[in-house]
């Protein structure tokens, strides 16, 4: 409801308290004939008389009884939905809606997740994993975290890590089997490759760069890269934080280690708006905290 409507209802409602123009003149800080416009101005809007008026005082027709009713019932709308408004703005509350790479279900969000939900009893978090781009406007997401670098985009993106990508395989495979593994032994072996992943190698003495030979499986869901990694079915370029117990328990290898990837940035996404939710601030805060202690 506008701040010029509310103001109208409450010059409308305070006259009929006071039973007089001029008392509610002063209560609200406005002349008579200030006030006294505006009652005309409703009548003209309304198209009907809405107080019987005589010189001692004010008494509602029936359409004004009416008019006073449906009143009341706005401006307390109003004001339940600014306190509402309020609380939002400076409690976190309500359902968090956010969306991440389908890869983050695999563990990653369940520190800063536990952490929303512990600590806030307000907050309900509604998980959407896709590895498909999303529509904030569209579906109602309050938080989107992705993967960079990112496109140009009328989103406001914070980054909240960076992470370490890295060449592995699994330990049955043929190439686990040899000593020392190079870069040419990789033409032998089948490359897996995430449809948007494809970094250079540089080499961390001599500095020198170049790729790897072409995927011959390609795929556009990390979790399932992994998976294949696992199977046997060749070597590919893995995130390590999302394979770092396999790593740990052995069943997967890191290989030519003396070529150096880049590291990928995750960035939280939300919508340009002048301010955020105090449950989508909270998030934010959880998810960095968490992110950056990987």
């Amino acid at each position: 409801m506008s701040d010029k409507l509310t103001k109208t209802l409450n010059i409308f409602v305070r006259t009929v308290q006071t039973g007089s123009m001029s008392k509610a003149a002063a209560d609200l800080l406005m002349t008579t004939s200030a006030i006294s416009q505006q009652i005309k101005q409703i009548e003209l809007d309304v198209g009907l008389s809405l107080f019987n008026r005589s010189p001692r005082e004010l008494t509602l027709t029936e359409a004004g009884e009416l008019y006073y009713q449906s009143c009341l019932q706005m401006l307390a709308v109003a004001t339940a939905t600014s306190e509402q408004l309020q609380h939002l703005q400076n409690c976190p509350s309500g359902q968090l809606k956010l969306a991440a790479p389908v890869g983050f279900g695999g563990g990653l969000l369940s520190e800063p997740v536990k952490h929303l939900i512990s600590q806030f009893s307000d907050i309900d978090v509604h998980l959407t994993l896709s590895d498909e781009p999303i529509d904030m406007i569209r579906t109602g997401i309050d938080l989107v975290l992705a993967i960079g670098p990112l496109e140009d985009s009328n989103l406001i993106a914070r980054q909240l890590a960076s992470w370490p990508l890295i060449l592995c395989v699994h330990k049955n495979h043929a190439l686990a089997q040899q000593p020392k593994i190079t870069l040419d032994d990789l033409k032998a072996h089948n490359r897996i490759a995430h449809i948007a992943v494809d970094p250079a190698l540089t080499h961390l003495t001599r500095g020198e760069s170049t790729t790897l030979p072409k995927a011959r499986i390609a795929i556009n869901n990390m979790q399932t890269v992994i998976q294949f990694v696992l199977d046997e079915l060749g070597y590919a370029i893995l995130p390590e934080p999302e394979v770092r117990h396999f790593l740990a328990t052995g069943e997967l290898l890191e290989i030519c280690t003396d070529w150096q990837l880049p590291h990928y940035d995750v960035f939280a996404l939300t919508l340009a708006r002048d301010t955020l939710a105090a449950k989508t601030k909270a998030a934010i805060k959880a998810l960095n905290a968490s992110f950056s202690a990987i």
